[in-house]
């Protein structure tokens, strides 16, 4: 494909499409439907090519995500039915579940594998209000940690902070001295956004802020690809049809533990001077974290990019018949 087509096809499911997901290497695509089912695609190009159909899930299956290749073949999925599943693939029979997470007593709404530098981590949200993490440690189990009363009515939706700390290529000595990141942000029913990060001393991840200014609830949250530059973006949509931009500098001295000092504080912005004429679903970054795709209940997706003067503006989009303006 070149820059600017948009690719269609069918992707065979009976109901609703709720997402789409690309493996590291962009050649295989992994959708999910409301009709309980996971389709597999190879793409090359303007082919694409149907594979597999994975249903093991009850109900609804609300999210996939690809863990990074060095861990092989795996895939994750969530679902209505209350369970997470993790996938893997064996040459020549296909995936089949080696993981069932059960321990959440509601629908699980989002997954995110962390970045591959803190290891084998899925992290989940359910609407019990809880989030859980699936470790798969050096003895070879799987090892679920639950977080209770995350957002008391419910997550939504859940993205791992970038690994390389902010400025940490643009502060003299900073890369070599920073440690690895080990933060994520979550979203709820409550309408606030929660900065979860590492202790240490406590082993597990603790609240270091709380980010309110959404009226309505949090339907996803985003940080943006970071390489070591002196600021971190993280993109927030909600049921109130508004998408922010949450900003945080290298200035203040903290710690990837959230153990040493107050973490920076968060500046926020709104993506468009008026609302969304639907609610907002879903934001997504692109891979180098410049530009960021909204998705909302008008069927539409618009991509904005931030000018120099540190304005948001669209510049992109494109309707439900795939045609772009």
């Amino acid at each position: 494909m070149t820059d600017g087509d948009t690719l269609q096809f069918d992707t065979q499911h009976e109901d609703m499409i709720h997402d789409a997901q690309f493996d590291y290497y962009g050649k295989r695509l992994a959708t999910c439907s409301s009709d309980g089912t996971i389709h597999l695609f190879e793409v090359d190009g303007q082919q694409q090519k149907f594979v597999e159909t994975l249903k093991e899930h009850s109900g609804p299956v609300w999210q996939v995500a690809w863990a990074h290749p060095k861990y092989g073949s795996v895939l994750a999925s969530c679902s209505y039915d209350g369970t997470v599943l993790i996938w893997k693939e064996t040459p020549g029979s296909g995936f089949s579940v080696i993981k069932k997470h059960d321990k959440h007593q509601a629908s699980v709404n989002a997954i995110a594998w962390a970045p591959h530098e803190l290891g084998p981590i899925l992290l989940c949200g359910s609407s019990d209000g809880r989030l859980s993490l699936l470790t798969f440690t050096e003895e070879g189990v799987w090892d679920a940690q639950m977080i209770r009363n995350a957002h008391t009515t419910g997550v939504n939706a859940v993205s791992w902070a970038p690994v390389i700390a902010v400025g940490a290529f643009t502060q003299p000595g900073a890369a070599q001295k920073a440690s690895l990141v080990k933060q994520f942000a979550s979203g709820g029913c409550d309408n606030n956004v929660k900065i979860w990060a590492y202790s240490d001393s406590k082993k597990t991840y603790e609240v270091i802020q709380t980010l309110e200014g959404h009226s309505d609830w949090v339907r996803d949250v985003a940080y943006a690809p970071n390489i070591g530059l002196p600021r971190t973006y993280l993109a927030t949509c909600s049921q109130d049809k508004n998408v922010f931009i949450w900003t945080q500098d290298s200035q203040a001295e903290r710690s990837s533990s959230g153990s040493q000092g107050a973490p920076a504080e968060w500046t926020r912005s709104q993506l468009s001077s008026t609302p969304f004429s639907d609610v907002v679903w879903r934001v997504s970054w692109s891979m180098s974290g410049n530009v960021l795709a909204v998705s909302g209940g008008d069927n539409k997706i618009t991509l904005w990019k931030e000018n120099l003067k540190g304005e948001w503006e669209r510049i992109s989009e494109v309707n439900e018949n795939g045609q772009r303006t």
